[in-house]
């Protein structure tokens, strides 16, 4: 379980972006981040992987504070843009730097690079390109891959829609839905599009200014009630 306590983030022009006085997301469960740009989505993700430091509260993450600790990495994985990957690497290499930090053999990272070569759609493996190559959508194909290395428990995806085309859309949203089917696996999405992030998630928060606005359990009436929020 990650719980959220008192969680603010304030800049030093006094601007609060951030402003979370309680939240839960159980294991298990596939959380969906929804909000305008500038919302605090991105904001609420790096404080959830100790990015940037709080300005108060905690984030706790399986019982671990998450700013005092770093017990939580080995089991939470995350892709936030492409700042989290290696430009000289190819992606091969990435993938198995990756692997190596999580413990997991040449061969138990082929077997997972096999089971999503349809994602990859023969643009990246074997291209011999070294990631600072590849276009947005390939770079951000690599990073959500490489936070399945090692099964983690916990999935962190910031916008992971964007830059990608509409067949990739679809092949990612099968992958979340099987990652949420895992009881043991809690996916937590941010995305500008509600109706994908509806499609793959079985909670919605959505943020405007920094708090928390609707937080709303998926359902046939999840899409509408967010779009009639939003196009006020």
């Amino acid at each position: 379980m990650i719980q959220i306590n008192s969680l603010s983030k304030t800049y030093n022009n006094g601007i609060t972006v951030l402003n979370i006085p309680h939240l839960e997301i159980p294991k298990g469960q596939s959380f969906g981040l929804v909000g305008n740009n500038g919302a605090g989505k991105t904001t609420f993700f790096s404080l959830l992987l100790d990015l940037i430091q709080p300005t108060s509260g905690t984030v706790i993450n399986d019982k671990i504070q998450v700013n005092t600790s770093e017990a939580w990495k080995p089991y939470t994985a995350a892709f936030i843009d492409e700042s989290f990957l290696i430009g000289y690497l190819t992606a091969e290499e990435y993938f198995y730097f990756i692997g190596d930090l999580r413990n997991q053999n040449k061969a138990d990272v082929d077997a997972l690079l096999k089971k999503y070569n349809d994602f990859f759609n023969g643009e990246i493996l074997n291209s011999k390109k070294y990631l600072r190559d590849l276009s947005k959508g390939n770079m951000k194909k690599v990073g959500i891959i490489a936070t399945l290395i090692g099964n983690p428990e916990v999935i962190i995806l910031d916008e992971p829609f964007a830059n990608l085309d509409p067949t990739t859309v679809s092949r990612l949203k099968k992958i979340i839905k099987e990652l949420a089917d895992n009881p043991n696996v809690t996916v937590l999405v941010s995305s500008h599009d509600l109706q994908h992030t509806v499609e793959v998630c079985n909670r919605i928060v959505a943020l405007n200014k920094g708090e928390i606005v609707k937080d709303i359990i998926t359902s046939d009436e999840t899409l509408q009630e967010l779009e009639a929020y939003f196009a006020v």
